[in-house]
Order: C-alpha cells, then sequence, then structure tokens
C-alpha cells in the first residue's frame, strides 16, 4: 500500500519537529557562577542573575541560538518587551522583584510606582550616592560591576583570544586612534542596579553620537560565548573634554530587552556627578574611553580585573585619578 505524498510531508514535518524540540530541551553545558569582588569588604561574591537560565539556553542552545539572533536583530523585539514594561499591569512585578534580589529602597526618592519602567528608572534620595568632587578625581557614572584596563592595546578583552577594537566600537577610525593605547573601563548594569548615569568628570560636551547595532545581553553569561557584543550592540557616545583628563569618550551601550536609552542632560558643559540620562527596562553598559597617560585607576580594580573578575562599584566614587596627581603622590 502506497504513502501518500501529503501524508509523507507531515511525516517529515513531525520528525523535524520532534528534533526541534529534543535540541530545545537538550541538557545546558555547566556555567561557573558570576563572581565578583565586593569593593567595600574586598570580599569574592556570587551575582544573582536574573533570568538566568533563560539567558544559558539562549547563548548555549542550538535553538536558543536561533531565537537569539530573532532576539537581537529586530529592535521590535526589545521595543514590544520595553513597552509591555510601561503598562500600569506590569507594577505587579516591581514587589517580587525586590524581594527576589534584596534591593534598598530606603534610597528610593518615591516608593510608589504607577509601572514596572516607573521603577527601573527611579531617582536616588539627594545624597544617597555621593560624589568625588576633587577635580583630580574620576567617579563611577553609575551603579554596577566594572571592568579596567589601563592600556586596551596590551589587554584582551572579557575572553583571552578576543581582542577589543575600539575602531568598531565607535565606528570611527580616527578617533580610534587617539585611544587606541589609552585606557579602557567598563561598567556593567545588571537588571537589579539603578539604572541612571551620570558624568564621570566635568567638562566641556560634544553632541551625542548614535550608532545603530543589534541587541545581545551584556551580561558575562553571553560574553563568554560571544564577545565582540559591545562592538556589535547599539551605542550612543559624547566626548567630555577636561582640562586634566583630557577628551574623555562615555558610551552607553543598549542590550537585549532594554527598551531604550534616553539622554536627560542638556546643555553643552555638564559637572561630575549631573545625570546624563538612563536606561529602561534591561541589563546594559557604560563604557569609559581615555587617552594615554591621563588617568590612573585605581589599584584594586585593575588587580581584580588582571584576575578576570568584576569589582562591585557605585555611582559617585572615585575609581581613578589623574596621572600627574598620583605621579607626586608616589614621590
Amino acid at each position: 500500500m502506497k504513502i501518500s505524498k501529503a501524508k509523507k510531508r507531515w511525516g517529515i514535518i513531525v520528525l523535524l519537529l520532534a528534533a526541534i524540540i529534543s535540541l530545545a530541551i537538550y541538557p545546558l553545558p555547566h556555567q561557573n557562577p558570576i563572581q565578583y569582588f565586593e569593593r567595600e569588604s574586598g570580599q569574592l561574591k556570587t551575582e544573582k542573575v536574573a533570568g538566568e537560565k533563560w539567558l544559558v539556553w539562549l547563548y548555549y542552545n542550538p535553538i536558543g541560538e536561533a531565537t537569539l539572533w530573532a532576539l537581537a536583530n529586530r529592535k521590535l523585539v526589545s521595543s514590544i518587551y520595553g513597552n509591555m514594561m510601561d503598562r500600569t499591569s506590569s507594577a505587579k512585578k516591581i514587589k517580587p522583584f525586590i524581594e527576589d534580589f534584596d534591593i534598598d529602597m530606603s534610597v528610593a526618592q518615591e516608593q510608589e510606582f504607577k509601572n514596572f519602567n516607573d521603577f527601573f528608572t527611579r531617582k536616588l534620595k539627594d545624597g544617597a550616592r555621593p560624589v568625588d568632587t576633587c577635580s583630580n578625581i574620576v567617579v563611577s557614572p553609575a551603579d554596577g560591576k566594572i571592568l579596567a584596563y589601563s592600556d586596551i592595546s596590551n589587554s584582551d578583552f572579557i575572553i583571552k583570544g578576543y581582542r577589543f577594537n575600539i575602531s568598531s566600537f565607535l565606528d570611527n577610525p580616527d578617533l580610534a586612534q587617539k585611544y587606541h593605547d589609552g585606557a579602557l573601563l567598563i561598567i556593567r548594569l545588571a537588571p537589579v542596579d539603578y539604572h541612571r548615569f551620570h558624568f564621570p568628570v566635568s567638562g566641556d560636551l560634544s553632541p551625542n553620537k548614535k550608532i545603530n547595532g543589534v541587541y545581545y545581553s551584556v551580561n558575562p553569561f553571553a560574553l563568554r560565548k560571544k564577545a565582540e557584543i559591545f562592538c556589535l550592540n547599539k551605542r550612543e557616545y559624547a566626548i567630555i573634554s577636561n582640562p586634566l583628563f583630557g577628551d574623555v569618550i562615555m558610551v552607553e551601550v543598549g542590550a537585549t530587552m532594554v527598551g531604550s536609552i534616553e539622554q536627560t542632560f542638556k546643555g553643552s558643559s555638564a559637572n561630575k556627578g549631573e545625570e546624563k540620562g538612563y536606561f529602561k527596562f534591561g541589563g546594559s553598559t557604560v563604557v569609559l574611553l581615555f587617552e594615554k597617560n591621563k588617568i590612573h585607576i585605581d589599584e584594586n580594580l585593575l588587580v581584580n580585573t588582571a584576575k578576570g573578575y568584576e569589582t562591585s562599584v557605585k555611582m559617585g566614587e572615585r575609581i581613578g585619578t589623574d596621572t600627574h596627581s598620583w605621579l607626586i603622590k608616589e614621590i
């Protein structure tokens, strides 16, 4: 008895679906936990990651990787999710999120929020993040976890074998030439962090430059698999011209499920610690670039990075000083 063509087609479809389902539920490879140094105590901590199983599935499962391609390359997907976080119905997610990640809400200006993004982009009370106002000090532009490199030309970035491509990152070979042997600081904001970013130094500002890109996650689980993410994601930057630190490039990098990067600062000159903008829902990153010999990064940040660990920082706290002041102190 002959099998009809229709039955054959359905048989093939069923086999394909079975294969896809098998791949989708295929056991995920073990991932080492994300560890970082808590700067205040000097202790090595393990980070609790929002959506950890989902992230590992996206980057380490064949079907997950196919899904990732659709998520990362479609602004619409991230925008839709971002818009969902603007709905009043999303407010019910706030309390469980605060409790699950033990977020200190005593420093927030407001305690009631109309939706999840309202909570996510919350402002802090005055003085909640003291800013080191000394003119020769660079402060962290955000709450997060930092990696620090004193000379990009001598450093492999994140994963051994991938060198940070500053020309691709800035999408400007001529500008990149000024920083090819300069310093690099990367501050990663997890979804649980305060998500407003501030100026690390004072100075005159260039107009903001936008670079189109995709929307990969910036979580270390993702970076272990795809180290060039920072040169692929959507990003924006401005140059802060400072008498001591030269032309400092401040870059905001978007990521999967980041609704948008919002620039709130208006003007051509900024003071250290002033708000520059904020990220809507999602994990994000701020990158700082300094010209050669313009900054001496705090030693503990460099040592921890050399060991392969991030260090937790708060917005406004010192992360480096100008080279001249550091040399005088050493002498």
